[in-house]
């Protein structure tokens, strides 16, 4: 593991969420009825839970830097119900059933974030806006409308998720080159560092600890061991997603991925009108390597991607939140997209790591004694919500919905040793990105795609 002071690049979210929560300076207690290891979206609503269902527990989160410091406080700001894996995969896991219900859980979780963030006095400038997806040649067409056709065999609707033509797509959002669209209702734009904060705020309030600057080296049945001192408790929860390679046990458990982001200067009502996303809508692309944007409640346009470079042996580092090529050619896709943005100033640049599991199913686990919850893909707003809210289920013993769930007690197998860790990421990143180029040249859907994600 690393040690020290790590210096990222400022987000928009960071300069505009106000105030970090005051942290009360205090040691490392020796005891808690419960220690959660990180103070994330997972750790954050693991603790907020078992406290509204029992404040009489002792629990502790113990954060290697600042409350919010990672993925939690860095992302695109989606609260949506998009799970990383598809429900057929899912279904492989469990049965068509536990699927259905996995799709509907993560539906209702997005109301539950308004829900519970209004209960708690938690202002993140949520609005439920929606996402809408745009395809912009013809093989993006055909597999937005097999998406689409697919969700509605496992019970959506069109309520839920609706194929849209050019003309009804620009009511939602105005691009270039859009021959078609899908809506889905079920996703809420909100400032992500602003929900951190109010959810640290409300464990303070209601009695949970937080100690800063702690390094959990490793954890055990009953023991955290720290930089600061051995702590025993009743369970343990390990919630770091992206970080938990530092971990040597867990070191090929989650592979850390970075994704990047820049906003711009506050934009004019004339441009929003030329751009659409009337009730901050969220949007994307229907292509394989990944981009997503929302417009923020101080009108600014947040867009990010992926395509930075998986990094040798899992290394998450402050260094690669900034990828030159990685920004220059988001401002470029930007610039695209929008093409009347071209002379709007860019003001923040940065990025973070998300954490996949080699078979891109998120987890929520509670084993004698052990949480464990994450793998999120990169949609772990609303994920992490649903994940905080089982856990602190299991561990309270209680027999809920949430706890039936297909991602309680899942366990994918490893991600291979270096080198092949190495090639497997960056080769899926190239060939993603090929394959995007071809089917945009061709209009025909990229065979290479296809093989890649048979290898998932």
């Amino acid at each position: 593991m690393s040690h020290g002071p790590e210096r990222h690049p400022a987000s928009l979210w960071r300069d505009t969420a106000g105030a970090a929560p005051t942290v009360p300076t205090a040691p490392l207690p020796p005891h808690a009825d419960v220690v959660i290891i990180g103070a994330g979206y997972t750790g954050l609503w693991t603790a907020l839970h078992l406290l509204r269902a029992d404040p009489t527990l002792d629990v502790l989160i113990i954060e290697r830097t600042s409350v919010g410091f990672g993925a939690s406080g860095r992302n695109g700001g989606w609260a949506s119900a998009l799970f990383p894996t598809s429900l057929s995969r899912v279904a492989s896991f469990s049965s068509p059933e536990a699927a259905r219900r996995m799709r509907r859980a993560m539906i209702g979780t997005v109301d539950d974030v308004a829900t519970w963030a209004a209960e708690e006095g938690i202002d993140c400038d949520l609005t439920k806006g929606g996402t809408v997806t745009v395809a912009r040649n013809r093989a993006q067409v055909d597999t937005l409308w097999a998406d689409v056709a697919e969700a509605h065999t496992w019970g959506d609707t069109d309520d839920d998720l609706s194929f849209l033509d050019a003309h009804a797509t620009a009511a939602h959002v105005r691009i270039p080159g859009t021959l078609a669209g899908s809506y889905t209702p079920h996703c809420a734009a909100l400032h992500p560092l602003k929900l951190v904060h109010g959810l640290a705020l409300a464990v303070l309030r209601r009695g949970g600890r937080i100690v800063e600057g702690v390094t959990a080296l490793s954890y055990a049945r009953g023991v955290v061991s720290t930089d600061r001192g051995v702590v025993t408790c009743g369970a343990v929860v390990r919630a770091t997603e992206g970080f938990t390679a530092r971990f040597d046990d867990h070191h090929r458990e989650i592979m850390p991925i970075y994704s990047l982001m820049i906003a711009t200067e506050p934009l004019s009502d004339a441009q929003w009108a030329e751009i659409g996303l009337p009730r901050r809508e969220t949007f994307t692309e229907q292509r394989h390597v990944v981009i997503y944007g929302q417009r923020t409640a101080d009108g600014r346009l947040a867009f990010g991607g992926r395509g930075a470079p998986y990094h040798w042996d899992s290394d998450v580092d402050a260094a690669h939140d900034a990828h030159p090529r990685v920004h220059t050619g988001l401002e470029q896709t930007l610039h695209e997209l929008f093409p009347s943005l071209a002379g709007v100033r860019i003001t923040h640049r940065w990025g973070g790591a998300l954490g996949i599991p080699r078979d891109y199913m998120p987890f929520v686990r509670f084993e004698d004694g052990i949480g464990e919850a994450g793998g999120y893909v990169g949609d772990g707003v609303a994920s992490a919500a649903l994940a905080g809210r089982t856990m602190a289920d299991l561990i309270r013993g209680e027999s809920t919905d949430a706890t039936t769930l297909p991602w309680v007690g899942h366990r994918g197998r490893d991600w291979e040793p270096e080198p092949v860790r190495w090639l497997e990421a960056n080769g899926m990143l190239a060939g993603l990105g090929l394959a995007d180029r071809r089917e945009a040249a061709t209009g025909r859907p990229s065979r290479i795609a296809a093989a890649l994600y048979r290898f998932l």
